[in-house]
């Protein structure tokens, strides 16, 4: 009986010997299914041959047909490629700028979420690096674009009325991107961008005070444009906003707060606001307001 059972332990333990090795094998061999498969995710979109057989490419050959993909707008394929570089070399020289590339594929393929979340990555990994100014800026770049969907993109609306979330998110991570890399070559379009989402975030606040007049809370509409002229000083919402106060003062039978708005509208801003509400006012624009879709 005990030779019985020692016999049959090292039948078991060759077996278990056997498809180690066999694991093995398909873990390490070039043919193996998983090497395969690790091209299988793009190779349907457009190869009509072998061209997309990715078992023996090194990271340069991944590279280039990533490269390829994004020229050609195929932003998808082109993330599939970055993830299997990533897998493939986790720690090659360029597996850094690897992090950044899937970035902006993620942004180019309308994944804004994938986006911050692998820019950030690259932050986190690289704080030191080079070129981590230009995640601060792709990142910002996601939030500043991230409500331009397809009703702006065929008609022009006014996008100081929507939620104002992502523009302070971007604003943010460009005053970031500014304050600790003054000199970097994406500072002067991040500062400009900046002042456009400034004028946008103020003109939001004038919106709610307009709001708040229509439903007859004139305390709260001066006060939100109140906070508008001192927060937002030197943006084009300043002198909608001391509009809004004349008015509500005036409703609020306080005569004298409502004068010295009238008196500081006068003397800054003689000839009405120097920028039209909308300064390039379209049909589209005012339809857009009349039936108020953004509100």
């Amino acid at each position: 009986m005990r030779l019985f059972s020692f016999k049959l332990l090292v039948i078991l333990s060759l077996v278990v010997s056997i498809q180690g090795c066999t694991a093995l094998k398909s873990l390490y061999s070039g043919d193996s299914d998983s090497s395969k498969n690790e091209c299988a995710d793009w190779k349907d979109y457009e190869s009509k041959d072998d061209e997309d057989d990715c078992v023996d490419w090194d990271a340069n050959k991944f590279r280039s047909q990533a490269k390829k993909a994004v020229d050609g707008g195929n932003y998808e394929k082109a993330i599939k490629v970055y993830e299997a570089l990533e897998a493939r070399f986790p720690f090659g020289p360029d597996s850094s700028q690897t992090q950044l590339d899937i970035a902006y594929a993620y942004y180019k393929n309308s994944d804004p979420e994938s986006a911050i979340a692998a820019a950030d990555r690259f932050i986190k990994m690289n704080p030191r690096n080079p070129n981590v100014d230009y995640a601060y800026y792709l990142k910002g770049l996601v939030n500043y674009n991230r409500d331009i969907g397809f009703t702006q993109r065929f008609i022009p609306t006014d996008a100081s009325q929507r939620d104002p979330g992502n523009a302070r998110n971007a604003y943010d991570i460009f005053a970031e991107l500014v304050r600790k890399y003054p000199d970097s070559k994406y500072a002067p379009d991040s500062r400009k961008r900046m002042v456009a989402l400034k004028n946008n975030l103020a003109m939001h606040e004038v919106h709610v005070a307009r709001y708040y007049m229509k439903r007859k809370a004139y305390v709260a509409a001066a006060n939100r444009a109140s906070y508008v002229v001192e927060k937002y000083q030197r943006t084009t919402a300043v002198p909608y906003a001391l509009q809004v106060m004349q008015e509500a003062y005036a409703k609020l039978d306080m005569p004298e707060q409502a004068k010295d708005a009238e008196n500081v509208y006068k003397l800054n801003f003689p000839n009405g606001p120097p920028v039209p509400e909308y300064e390039n006012a379209t049909v589209s624009h005012k339809v857009w307001d009349f039936i108020g879709l953004e509100k």
